[in-house]
């Protein structure tokens, strides 16, 4: 019998780390998926020394589409890939016609291609092993459009919309996907995508990293479809359906436009 494997991509730091350590804590062995080897044999040799489990580190660069054909090949090779946390994602802040375009490109490979890629891998795996749980992380920019954070936005209302149609098909069956859609999170990513001084970033007070991370995980083996975390960003999902596209498009943009958006 295979045995039952959490496969994490984005697992070298923030929400990863967390998702990693979460999954530990309840004796599941793991699967460390990034591009940062020294971070994850780090993490990893923390896990198994507190928790006495596998780990499995493979680095992988997810912008690579034949590398992400490799790493499920290894990562299910008599393993049962119970559940597949899509954490890994890029972003980038700037007018559109100013930002770099090989990170928007990178963007899109690693947020849409190589999220659909390994799900696309995992359901039949799961529908095959007799069940499983797919998390994709989403982002409340999923539900509007974001200029200064045009790409990031669209690829987030990308994951979105996977997720729920993948969850109404997949209805009845023992596997679920929950798209996780948190808002502002203290993490490298935001320094990364320079998002930090944006107003809406402060005015949403970022939440730590490690309590999205239980928030999500928790919402992920109710099997609940969609998980917003927080009221304000409850807030912000549920005015995208009551305003024109272009009218939130026009408050959005007041809210994202920083010191960093013309950068």
């Amino acid at each position: 019998m295979a045995s039952k494997w959490t496969m994490i991509t984005g697992a070298s730091s923030g929400l990863g780390v967390e998702f990693a350590r979460l999954a530990a804590a309840e004796g599941r062995d793991l699967i460390l998926v990034a591009r940062r080897a020294e971070r994850m044999e780090r993490l990893a040799e923390e896990l198994r020394a507190r928790h006495g489990i596998a780990v499995e580190v493979i680095p992988t660069d997810l912008t690579d589409p034949e590398a992400v054909e490799r790493l499920w090949r290894q990562a299910s090779m008599r393993r049962h890939i119970e559940i597949l946390v899509n954490n890994a994602g890029l972003g980038q802040s700037g007018a559109f016609a100013e930002t770099d375009p090989a990170r928007d490109r990178d963007m899109i490979l690693v947020n849409i291609a190589a999220l659909t890629q390994l799900t696309k891998r995992a359901i039949p795996h799961m529908l095959r092993q007799g069940g499983g749980r797919v998390l994709n992380v989403g982002s409340v920019a999923g539900f509007m459009p974001g200029p200064n954070l045009a790409v990031y936005h669209a690829t987030k209302a990308y994951v979105l919309s996977l997720g729920v149609a993948l969850a109404e098909e997949l209805r009845g069956s023992a596997v679920t996907v929950t798209t996780l859609c948190p808002g502002a999170t203290a993490t490298e990513f935001a320094e990364v995508a320079r998002m930090q001084d944006a107003p809406l970033f402060r005015l949403m007070r970022p939440t730590s990293a490690e309590k999205v991370a239980a928030s999500g995980w928790k919402a992920m083996k109710r099997g609940k479809t969609i998980h917003v975390t927080g009221l304000l960003n409850r807030l912000f999902a549920f005015s995208s359906h009551l305003l024109p596209r272009r009218m939130l498009a026009r408050i959005t943009a007041m809210f994202l436009r920083g010191d960093n958006a013309a950068r």
